[in-house]
């Protein structure tokens, strides 16, 4: 592929001309300090910032940005931080998966309508890895994905915690009456102790992983933690390479291949990665034009173990993984299941990341013959309860539920569960199917993580500690339990879960891949010529204009108008 000339850069458009437009672009430039040498002739970068007082994980940002533009302007480049809307999976409510395809849409609008000729991705906590990605690949403009890198272990009394599965462990016990205040008050203080993502493998890992994968990231980069001084030399790094990918005229939907996204299937089987990751998976895939249906998932699910030792399915944290080489360590341990040809940021094929790669420590990346699981990290479930598809993650779930029939316990919506399931008068018992309706897509709305639906305190006081659930929620990437989740279709649009009922059978064979309602067509027709559909929540604004554009779990929660297909037209320039 033959190098862009100064003159073919995208911002040449604005800067070159030599008329009363591009003066005002030179003289606003020149407003911030800039000289006309600055800013002419060279690849101009955005750097997109989802850094924000209310997400967390980012608080490192404002600093990596600085240190990204030393990279660019290394380079021979030209760097621009621009705020994105940014999505802390801890504030935002109901959830940041509402907001997911609302900043893709930002992403690829932003890098439209500025004189951009290409990006750095700044993005970690959950949701915005596949949002960057997505508005990105539909711009279809020069990008390096920046990991925002996992957070420190956390520690209680010696002992090491990790983000989310230790505090679901913990408060089950203080709901069991085991654990006191004071106690959780230290874990409180002890869980999340320095900027960064999870730094178990939830989604926020899964999906940096993923990026690595799919060849948007330099390599080794989705593991280094966050306040690690590698991560302020690969935050420059990644401006330094940008600067080459432009003028080398490498687009994100050149590198996003069928065969790359396979890779990162496997990826995702082998790290026992989040449930979460396939809905974004089959985003990310549609904005480049590719399907992934769940076949293709159940189907690579059965033939890669988990080989990642890491909570929630393991004993370890992402500072352990990298420590022991990371992801080119683990892909390289499973070579012969890769498209190794697929091109990547780094200049080099997939196989070149990863040749040579070696694992320090075995207990933390398995070799295959030794591996966490015997098959990947998550199942694909179909029957007549959820005729489009539902996932699990049998390697987070106790083993013996994996084969179970049960009566139902249905609860209509997160506000019922909550008021109900903790009261005996219900008399559930360790082998009733708890079931949640209405917390899908539309449901809810945005699909939240209510999926690790709690289990009631006076079975979590006689020793129970997992009971098979069922919903059309998600659950957190660092949850763990025998949980059926992204039921589809869902519930508010009048899939079977609508019409499940108190006291109904339901047999689940995790191996046998099959969710089965035990009632017949003819009662079910019945129960669904009397159900009502659930009022819309919203008449006006976002809430409206997502419930009217929002796909299922199984075709990945992305809004139909944004779907792949001919480009945006580029800005008129007068």
């Amino acid at each position: 592929m033959s190098r862009l000339t100064p003159d073919q850069l995208r911002s040449a458009r604005w800067f070159a001309p030599d008329d009363l437009r591009s003066f005002g672009h030179r003289s606003r430039a020149k407003q911030m300090g800039y000289a006309r040498e600055d800013f002419t002739g060279k690849p101009v970068i955005g750097i997109l910032n989802t850094w924000s007082d209310l997400n967390t994980c980012h608080t490192h940002f404002r600093q990596r940005a600085d240190e990204v533009k030393r990279g660019v302007w290394q380079a021979g480049g030209f760097p621009l931080e621009v705020p994105i809307m940014s999505l802390s999976e801890t504030y935002m409510k109901p959830t940041s998966m509402y907001y997911r395809n609302l900043v893709a849409l930002e992403v690829e609008e932003t890098l439209r309508c500025y004189p951009l000729d290409g990006a750095v991705l700044m993005g970690g906590c959950d949701k915005t890895v596949p949002a960057l990605i997505m508005g990105a690949t539909s711009m279809n403009l020069p990008s390096i994905f920046l990991p925002a890198g996992p957070m420190m272990k956390g520690c209680w009394h010696g002992e090491t915690l990790g983000s989310g599965s230790d505090v679901w462990k913990y408060w089950a016990e203080r709901q069991a009456g085991n654990f006191c205040e004071d106690s959780w008050n230290e874990l409180e203080d002890g869980i999340a102790r320095s900027p960064g993502t999870c730094m178990t493998m939830g989604t926020a890992s899964t999906m940096s992983a993923i990026a690595e994968t799919l060849g948007l990231c330099l390599p080794g980069a989705c593991s280094i933690p966050a306040v690690h001084s590698a991560h302020q030399r690969l935050a420059t790094a990644c401006g330094r390479r940008i600067v080459d990918l432009v003028w080398e005229n490498v687009r994100p939907r050149d590198l996003l291949t069928e065969e790359a996204f396979q890779n990162a299937i496997v990826a995702d089987m082998a790290l026992g990665g989040s449930t979460n990751a396939i809905v974004h998976l089959i985003a990310m895939a549609g904005r480049a034009g590719i399907k992934l249906p769940l076949e293709r998932f159940d189907e690579i699910s059965r033939r890669i173990k988990v080989l990642a030792n890491l909570r929630p399915c393991g004993e370890y944290l992402m500072e352990d993984f990298h420590d022991a080489g990371g992801l080119p360590a683990l892909l390289e341990q499973i070579r012969r299941d890769l498209h190794l040809d697929c091109l990547t940021v780094s200049g080099q094929t997939l196989g070149e990341n990863i040749s040579g790669a070696k694992v320090y420590n075995p207990e933390v990346i398995r070799p295959p013959d030794r591996p966490v699981g015997k098959a990947g990290g998550t199942f694909i479930l179909k029957g007549n309860l959820c005729p489009d598809g539902a996932v699990i993650k049998p390697t987070a779930a106790e083993a013996h539920l994996m084969k179970h029939r049960g009566l139902a316990a249905v609860f209509e919506d997160y506000a019922d569960l909550k008021k109900r399931i903790d009261d005996p008068a219900l008399g559930l018992t360790a082998d009733h199917i708890i079931v949640l309706k209405n917390a899908g897509p539309i449901g809810a709305p945005g699909i939240p993580e209510w999926g690790m639906l709690p289990i009631p305190k006076y079975l979590l006081q006689q020793g129970v500690r997992d009971m098979i659930r069922i919903s059309d929620a998600r659950m957190s990437g660092t949850s763990y339990g025998a949980c059926v989740l992204h039921v589809a279709p869902e519930s508010a649009v009048g899939g079977p879960l609508a019409f499940v009922q108190s006291g109904d059978w339901i047999e689940l064979d995790v191996e046998g891949r099959r969710l089965h309602l035990e009632v017949d067509d003819a009662e079910l027709e019945r129960r669904r010529a009397d159900w009502v559909p659930p009022a819309a929540k919203f008449t006006r604004g976002y809430g409206r204009l997502y419930a009217e554009e929002i796909t299922q779990a199984n075709e990945g929660c992305d809004f139909r108008f944004l779907h792949h297909g001919q480009d945006a037209p580029e800005p008129d320039i007068y």
